[in-house]
């Protein structure tokens, strides 16, 4: 399998997360007056968050296979692992938005969040061990700040939720915020890769 047709399964599988998310945004059933909108900014609210993170992810992951050498059975099981976590936020986003941000359905978005998260790094570390440490992702990736930091404002955001259903939302959204500008350190890689005849 080239990795090609990786990308092109994880961008139908992420298309159709997208596509059941807003089936979630149900018309009223009366009413033709923008006010009759009025009880749907809930679930418009969560739909924009995780619209957000779906795409986040999706320019993220498209950078991260570029930088893939070749396509394993460990990269095939790690991808899937994160495809599973983000197929689950068209439930957790719309339970978010039909509940009015209470304080469980918020905290079980920060723990699919936060499992992502989990599963996006894996995915990076299956990567990282086939090239090397001298790879052109390693090189791009660094230190990974914000790929540290994140998955533990999403644990203090989860510990929040049942306290402050707002203040989590607001460390969701302020890690949205972080990666909201596409990760460019792969393609900067890419486009200027290590010079490995040792002149």
């Amino acid at each position: 399998m080239t990795t090609g047709r990786l990308e092109a399964f994880s961008d139908g599988v992420l298309a159709i997360i997208i596509t059941i998310m807003v089936l979630e945004l149900k018309v009223p059933a009366k009413g033709d007056q923008l006010a009759d909108l009025a009880p749907l900014w809930p679930t418009f609210l969560s739909y924009i968050l995780s619209f957000a993170y779906i795409g986040i992810y999706w320019t993220n992951h498209h950078h991260l296979l570029k930088a893939m050498p070749k396509v394993t059975g460990a990269a095939l099981w790690a991808n899937l692992h994160l495809l599973f976590w983000l197929s689950l936020v068209p439930f957790t986003s719309g339970w978010v938005g039909a509940t009015r941000f209470a304080p469980m359905p918020t905290a079980l978005y920060g723990v699919v969040l936060f499992m992502a998260a989990c599963a996006y790094y894996t995915l990076q570390t299956v990567i990282l061990a086939m090239d090397g440490p001298d790879s052109v992702l390693a090189r791009a990736v660094g230190k990974d700040i914000k790929g540290k930091v994140s998955p533990l404002l999403y644990l203090a955001a989860i510990g929040l939720a049942l306290v402050s259903p707002l203040a989590a939302n607001g460390i969701y959204v302020l890690v949205a915020l972080i990666w909201v500008i596409p990760d460019l350190r792969i393609e900067r890689a890419l486009a200027d890769p290590p010079d490995k005849s040792g002149a």
